[in-house]
Protein backbone atom coordinates (compact mmCIF):
# COMPACT_ATOMS: atom_id res chain seq x y z
CA UNK A 1 0.00 0.00 0.00
CA UNK A 2 1.35 3.51 -1.16
CA UNK A 3 2.04 5.79 1.82
CA UNK A 4 1.78 9.59 1.62
CA UNK A 5 5.35 10.46 2.36
CA UNK A 6 7.44 13.26 1.08
CA UNK A 7 8.78 10.42 -1.57
CA UNK A 8 5.72 9.77 -2.98
CA UNK A 9 4.73 13.68 -3.40
CA UNK A 10 7.77 14.11 -5.85
CA UNK A 11 6.80 10.87 -7.21
CA UNK A 12 3.11 12.39 -7.98
CA UNK A 13 4.94 15.66 -9.12
CA UNK A 14 6.82 13.17 -12.08
CA UNK A 15 3.86 11.14 -12.73
CA UNK A 16 2.12 14.46 -13.12
CA UNK A 17 4.54 15.75 -15.53
CA UNK A 18 4.76 12.92 -17.77
CA UNK A 19 1.17 12.68 -17.88
CA UNK A 20 1.31 16.72 -18.45
CA UNK A 21 3.98 16.19 -21.64
CA UNK A 22 2.25 12.82 -22.87
CA UNK A 23 -1.07 15.09 -23.13
CA UNK A 24 0.48 18.14 -25.45
CA UNK A 25 1.76 15.32 -27.97
CA UNK A 26 -2.12 14.46 -28.01
CA UNK A 27 -3.45 17.48 -29.14
CA UNK A 28 -6.45 16.56 -31.24
CA UNK A 29 -5.03 17.56 -34.58
CA UNK A 30 -1.86 15.09 -34.04
CA UNK A 31 -4.49 12.58 -33.01
CA UNK A 32 -6.48 13.26 -36.50
CA UNK A 33 -3.20 12.09 -38.42
CA UNK A 34 -1.92 9.81 -36.51
CA UNK A 35 -3.89 6.81 -35.19
CA UNK A 36 -2.10 4.95 -32.49
CA UNK A 37 -1.10 1.69 -32.88
CA UNK A 38 -3.79 -0.77 -30.87
CA UNK A 39 -2.13 -2.53 -28.16
CA UNK A 40 -1.62 -6.16 -29.44
CA UNK A 41 -4.09 -9.06 -27.69
CA UNK A 42 -2.26 -12.11 -25.98
CA UNK A 43 -3.26 -15.40 -23.82
CA UNK A 44 -3.91 -14.04 -20.23
CA UNK A 45 -1.94 -17.34 -19.26
CA UNK A 46 -2.54 -20.24 -17.01
CA UNK A 47 -1.90 -18.32 -13.89
CA UNK A 48 -4.78 -15.62 -13.76
CA UNK A 49 -5.75 -15.72 -9.82
CA UNK A 50 -8.02 -17.89 -9.15
CA UNK A 51 -8.75 -16.02 -5.72
CA UNK A 52 -7.70 -12.81 -5.46
CA UNK A 53 -5.32 -11.68 -2.68
CA UNK A 54 -6.62 -9.38 0.32
CA UNK A 55 -4.66 -6.56 -0.80
CA UNK A 56 -5.37 -5.77 -4.35
CA UNK A 57 -4.31 -2.08 -4.49
CA UNK A 58 -1.32 -0.52 -7.28
CA UNK A 59 1.57 -1.70 -4.80
CA UNK A 60 2.95 -4.64 -5.33
CA UNK A 61 6.25 -4.80 -3.03
CA UNK A 62 3.99 -3.89 0.21
CA UNK A 63 1.27 -6.53 1.21
CA UNK A 64 -1.00 -4.09 3.22
CA UNK A 65 -0.64 -5.16 7.23
CA UNK A 66 2.89 -6.63 7.03
CA UNK A 67 6.33 -5.24 7.40
CA UNK A 68 7.98 -7.09 5.04
CA UNK A 69 8.89 -6.26 1.41
CA UNK A 70 9.23 -8.39 -2.23
CA UNK A 71 12.35 -8.97 -2.85
CA UNK A 72 13.76 -7.75 -6.65
CA UNK A 73 14.20 -4.65 -8.00
CA UNK A 74 11.23 -2.14 -7.70
CA UNK A 75 9.74 -0.80 -10.59
CA UNK A 76 7.26 1.61 -10.98
CA UNK A 77 4.89 0.83 -14.24
CA UNK A 78 2.86 3.96 -15.38
CA UNK A 79 0.75 4.62 -18.46
CA UNK A 80 -2.51 5.92 -19.85
CA UNK A 81 -5.18 3.38 -21.30
CA UNK A 82 -6.25 5.41 -24.68
CA UNK A 83 -8.60 4.73 -27.84
CA UNK A 84 -6.98 4.49 -31.38
CA UNK A 85 -7.53 8.33 -31.78
CA UNK A 86 -5.77 9.03 -28.85
CA UNK A 87 -8.98 9.73 -26.29
CA UNK A 88 -8.40 9.12 -22.43
CA UNK A 89 -10.82 6.21 -21.46
CA UNK A 90 -11.58 7.03 -17.62
CA UNK A 91 -12.98 4.46 -15.56
CA UNK A 92 -10.54 1.27 -16.51
CA UNK A 93 -10.28 -1.49 -14.36
CA UNK A 94 -6.19 -2.10 -14.65
CA UNK A 95 -5.02 -5.51 -13.94
CA UNK A 96 -1.80 -6.86 -13.75
CA UNK A 97 -0.42 -10.84 -12.20
CA UNK A 98 3.05 -11.92 -12.48
CA UNK A 99 5.20 -14.16 -10.59
CA UNK A 100 7.79 -13.32 -7.60
CA UNK A 101 11.56 -12.85 -8.06
CA UNK A 102 12.12 -16.72 -7.61
CA UNK A 103 9.69 -17.43 -10.57
CA UNK A 104 6.92 -18.67 -8.82
CA UNK A 105 2.84 -17.14 -9.43
CA UNK A 106 0.33 -16.95 -6.57
CA UNK A 107 -1.82 -19.41 -8.06
CA UNK A 108 -2.59 -23.43 -6.71
CA UNK A 109 -1.77 -24.62 -10.08
CA UNK A 110 2.22 -23.12 -9.67
CA UNK A 111 3.18 -26.34 -7.49
CA UNK A 112 7.04 -25.84 -8.51
CA UNK A 113 9.85 -26.15 -5.75
CA UNK A 114 10.84 -22.83 -5.62
CA UNK A 115 9.98 -20.94 -2.75
CA UNK A 116 6.95 -18.38 -2.92
CA UNK A 117 7.65 -14.82 -1.77
CA UNK A 118 4.90 -14.16 0.67
CA UNK A 119 5.44 -10.53 0.78
CA UNK A 120 4.68 -10.23 -2.96
CA UNK A 121 1.88 -9.33 -3.30
CA UNK A 122 1.19 -11.13 -7.31
CA UNK A 123 -1.78 -9.37 -8.29
CA UNK A 124 -2.38 -5.39 -8.16
CA UNK A 125 -5.47 -3.62 -9.48
CA UNK A 126 -6.32 0.13 -10.11
CA UNK A 127 -8.73 2.27 -12.01
CA UNK A 128 -7.64 4.57 -14.87
CA UNK A 129 -8.29 8.49 -14.34
CA UNK A 130 -10.10 10.86 -16.07
CA UNK A 131 -6.68 11.14 -17.98
CA UNK A 132 -6.85 8.02 -18.49
CA UNK A 133 -3.83 7.48 -16.31
CA UNK A 134 -2.48 4.25 -14.16
CA UNK A 135 0.61 3.20 -12.14
CA UNK A 136 1.62 0.54 -10.24
CA UNK A 137 4.50 -0.41 -8.17
CA UNK A 138 5.29 -3.72 -8.36
CA UNK A 139 9.10 -5.65 -8.84
CA UNK A 140 11.15 -6.10 -12.05
CA UNK A 141 9.82 -9.14 -13.94
CA UNK A 142 11.97 -12.25 -14.39
CA UNK A 143 12.75 -15.20 -16.47
CA UNK A 144 11.20 -18.94 -15.71
CA UNK A 145 11.54 -21.77 -17.83
CA UNK A 146 9.82 -21.27 -20.94
CA UNK A 147 9.25 -17.57 -20.91
CA UNK A 148 11.35 -14.25 -21.27
CA UNK A 149 10.35 -11.66 -18.21
CA UNK A 150 6.69 -10.49 -18.33
CA UNK A 151 3.67 -8.98 -16.43
CA UNK A 152 0.35 -9.57 -17.75
CA UNK A 153 -2.13 -6.97 -17.98
CA UNK A 154 -6.08 -7.27 -18.51
CA UNK A 155 -7.80 -4.07 -18.89
CA UNK A 156 -11.64 -3.67 -18.83
CA UNK A 157 -13.11 -0.57 -19.84
CA UNK A 158 -16.27 1.21 -18.70
CA UNK A 159 -17.46 -0.26 -22.33
CA UNK A 160 -16.53 -2.73 -24.94
CA UNK A 161 -14.16 -5.55 -24.82
CA UNK A 162 -11.53 -6.39 -22.18
CA UNK A 163 -7.93 -6.21 -23.45
CA UNK A 164 -5.53 -8.67 -22.13
CA UNK A 165 -1.90 -8.54 -23.12
CA UNK A 166 2.00 -9.01 -22.09
CA UNK A 167 4.18 -6.29 -21.09
CA UNK A 168 7.59 -7.10 -22.18
CA UNK A 169 11.39 -5.67 -21.02
CA UNK A 170 13.23 -3.79 -23.87
CA UNK A 171 16.83 -5.30 -24.08
CA UNK A 172 15.92 -8.84 -23.06
CA UNK A 173 18.32 -11.66 -24.64
CA UNK A 174 15.14 -14.29 -24.64
CA UNK A 175 12.52 -12.01 -26.20
CA UNK A 176 13.37 -12.94 -29.44
CA UNK A 177 13.27 -16.94 -28.57
CA UNK A 178 10.29 -16.67 -26.40
CA UNK A 179 6.85 -17.70 -28.14
CA UNK A 180 4.43 -15.47 -27.25
CA UNK A 181 6.72 -12.44 -27.97
CA UNK A 182 7.53 -14.25 -31.44
CA UNK A 183 4.11 -14.29 -32.21
CA UNK A 184 3.23 -10.69 -32.49
CA UNK A 185 4.04 -10.09 -36.25
CA UNK A 186 3.61 -6.34 -36.23
CA UNK A 187 6.88 -4.62 -35.92
CA UNK A 188 4.77 -1.48 -34.53
CA UNK A 189 2.63 -3.84 -32.17
CA UNK A 190 5.75 -5.44 -31.07
CA UNK A 191 7.37 -2.26 -30.07
CA UNK A 192 4.33 -0.96 -28.17
CA UNK A 193 4.86 -3.73 -25.95
CA UNK A 194 8.16 -3.38 -25.06
CA UNK A 195 9.00 -1.32 -22.39
CA UNK A 196 12.73 0.40 -21.32
CA UNK A 197 13.35 0.59 -17.68
CA UNK A 198 15.46 3.32 -16.79
CA UNK A 199 16.72 4.65 -13.48
CA UNK A 200 14.39 6.16 -11.22
CA UNK A 201 16.29 7.46 -8.83
CA UNK A 202 14.02 10.70 -8.91
CA UNK A 203 10.60 8.80 -8.07
CA UNK A 204 12.47 6.06 -5.43
CA UNK A 205 16.06 5.48 -4.81
CA UNK A 206 17.28 2.33 -6.63
CA UNK A 207 14.53 1.82 -8.36
CA UNK A 208 13.33 1.63 -12.17
CA UNK A 209 10.45 3.38 -14.33
CA UNK A 210 8.70 2.44 -17.37
CA UNK A 211 5.46 3.54 -19.38
CA UNK A 212 3.22 1.27 -21.05
CA UNK A 213 0.81 3.10 -22.53
CA UNK A 214 -2.71 0.51 -23.35
CA UNK A 215 -4.56 1.65 -26.47
CA UNK A 216 -7.62 -0.45 -27.54
CA UNK A 217 -9.49 -0.41 -30.50
CA UNK A 218 -11.89 2.78 -31.05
Amino acid sequence: MLVATPEIGRRTLIITGLASATALLLSPGLRAQQPLVPTPRQTPGPFYPVRFPEDVDNDLVVVRGTQARAVGVVTHVMGRVRSTDGTPISGATVEIWQCDAHGRYLHPADTGKRPRDSAFQGYGRITSGADGAYRFRTIRPIAYPGRTPHIHFAVSPPSGRQLITQMYVAGEALNQSDGLYASIRDARQRAAVTVALTTADGIEPGALAGVFDLVLPT
